[in-house]
């Protein structure tokens, strides 16, 4: 008796993929580029164009004074081999606060390297708050990020970077990180504020001098004319709990480095700073 054919239905036939020893699995990436530019109508700042592609997404809204643009990156996170891209033009006169939607992660990578690039460029008596949210680095992550602000005659900017390593209130630990930021301001060809980082395995327990256990850290820069004449103002609030900080300013820079065993209490502490060294309410996305 010969055995009936095969009669099982396409949908419940099991298919047998061949093996391919050696096959290195290909992974897809996500590249984002948000580009964006403004000009000045009258004593209103309005937006002139707007390129957004790939996991890059602006929101523009109007705010008590000038505009506000939200960043949105929707991958969710960055790994080895994404890219993500910002960049603002300012031309005179405008004012511009820009903020990300949310915290920006960069988890484990098996190879590469996360890649961020911001680049804005602020016209003559422009003003630009770069205020992103912080950077969650998690366990194993690697990130490579620059940040350019140039500056015309007259031009200003508030720059802001926190980065926190894990989340405490999961659990989390890192061990292993790979991570290079330089942030630098230029005013013509000349650099007025360079702050290069780079933070690895070693530094993480590395005690006094580096992180001192510290699970979060941030710095802010104000460069604009009599910007020192604030400092006194902005050492007299670093004195958030959990929180450690110091202020410092000259010829036109202020400067503010901070420290804490967790998050939460360097974002209000952040908050606390942002309020002296503002005129204008943050952006909702920070007031959540």
């Amino acid at each position: 008796m010969t055995s009936a054919p095969d009669r099982l239905t396409p949908a419940v036939r099991k298919v047998r993929i061949p093996m391919i020893a050696n096959s290195p699995l290909s992974l897809e990436r996500s590249h984002g580029l948000a580009r964006l530019s403004f000009r000045q109508d009258g004593v209103r700042t309005r937006l002139e164009r707007l390129h957004q592609s790939g996991s890059a997404k602006a929101f523009v809204h109007p705010s008590h004074k000038g505009l506000d643009v939200i960043l949105l990156n929707t991958s969710g996170g960055m790994t080895g081999g994404d890219r993500l891209s910002y960049a603002l033009s300012l031309e005179a006169g405008c004012r511009v606060t820009a903020a990300t939607q949310t915290a920006e992660r960069a988890y484990r990578s098996e190879a590469g390297v996360a890649q961020v690039s911001v680049e804005h460029e602020v016209g003559p008596g422009a003003h630009l708050d770069w205020l992103p949210q912080e950077t969650i680095l998690f366990d194993g992550s690697a990130l490579d990020r620059v940040t350019t602000v140039r500056l015309g005659p007259g031009a200003s900017c508030l720059t802001l970077e926190a980065v926190v390593l894990g989340r405490a209130a999961m659990g989390e630990v890192v061990r292993r990180v790979s991570l290079t930021d330089r942030r630098q301001v230029i005013r013509g060809d000349v650099p007025v504020l360079v702050e290069p980082l780079r933070l690895a395995d070693a530094m993480l327990q590395a005690g006094l001098g580096v992180l001192q256990d510290a699970r979060a850290f941030a710095s802010l820069a104000l460069v604009a004319e009599g910007a020192e004449a604030r400092l006194q103002s902005v050492r007299s609030v670093l004195d958030e709990p959990g929180v450690s900080g110091g202020a410092s300013g000259f010829d036109g820079r202020l400067t503010v480095r901070l420290m804490a065993a967790d998050g939460w209490p360097m974002r209000r502490q952040i908050l606390r700073v942002l309020a002296v060294l503002r005129d204008a309410p943050l952006p909702r996305v920070w007031q959540m």
